[in-house]
């Protein structure tokens, strides 16, 4: 599909479970838009898999927006849309992904880091806010101090062209390993926020001609022996959708 490119990536430093597989999924901002979908906007308040929510909307491709609180609905920083607050907590967390812009001039969609930009500035300037734990930094840099606790990943960042990536690994990672991993790939990373991991990381594709559904893995050997073959429900979800007449 135009404006969508979808790779995998086997890196060197591989995982002992699944395929090790990265998988990034690159999207053009010419042809496709963002949304924010979010069950607290809903009535009834229902959770569903990426793969419901992105077919239930019409969209293309989906991946979650952010962790979310005890409650299973509000995310766990600052979220939201021009119709809805998901929540209004402003965190210690670094970046946000921002979206559908007052102004045309500016950027469809971008990745900003309150190191580098005013987050007040930029929240008069987008409707919709996500933000969330950063992994790479304005400068390019690593972020995360090594550990040795591992698990699968949903993430999303940006390259130098302002092209947006959702990027989804089944096997575990550490966060900090996983980082370098990415820096290393031929994608151009330039900036990244994590949105969650676990079993609930999900990625959802589907172009009319193809799909693909990429899902997280539970994070304990004891409960992953047989490996998780469920797409869990999730309340918050960024997904795009086609342009129907790109410029």
């Amino acid at each position: 599909m135009p404006g969508l490119e979808l790779g995998g990536f086997a890196p060197a430093l591989g995982s002992n479970n699944d395929d090790s597989t990265i998988r990034i999924l690159r999207i053009d901002l010419k042809h496709f838009e963002f949304r924010l979908l979010n069950a607290s906007s809903q009535i009834g308040n229902e959770r569903k898999s990426i793969k419901e929510w992105v077919i239930g909307h019409g969209l293309v491709a989906g991946i979650n927006a952010s962790m979310y609180q005890k409650n299973n609905l509000t995310s766990v920083s600052y979220m939201k849309t021009r119709d809805h607050i998901n929540s209004t907590w402003v965190s210690k967390d670094r970046t946000f992904l921002a979206f559908d812009p007052k102004d045309k001039n500016l950027p469809a969609a971008k990745i900003f880091d309150r190191d580098c930009e005013d987050f007040a500035k930029v929240r008069e300037q987008y409707r919709s806010l996500i933000q969330s734990i950063r992994m790479v930094s304005c400068n390019g840099k690593n972020v995360w101090s090594p550990q040795s606790k591992k698990w699968s990943t949903a993430a999303i960042g940006m390259d130098s062209k302002g092209r947006i990536l959702f990027i989804h690994a089944r096997s575990p990672y550490s966060t900090h390993d996983f980082i370098n991993l990415l820096l290393a790939l031929p994608i151009d990373l330039k900036r990244a926020m994590y949105v969650e991991g676990g079993k609930d990381a999900q990625l959802y594709i589907n172009t009319g001609k193809h799909e693909f559904e990429f899902l997280g893995n539970y994070t304990t050997a004891v409960e992953g022996a047989k490996g998780n073959s469920i797409a869990w429900p999730v309340p918050n979800v960024v997904g795009i959708a086609l342009i129907s007449n790109p410029k």
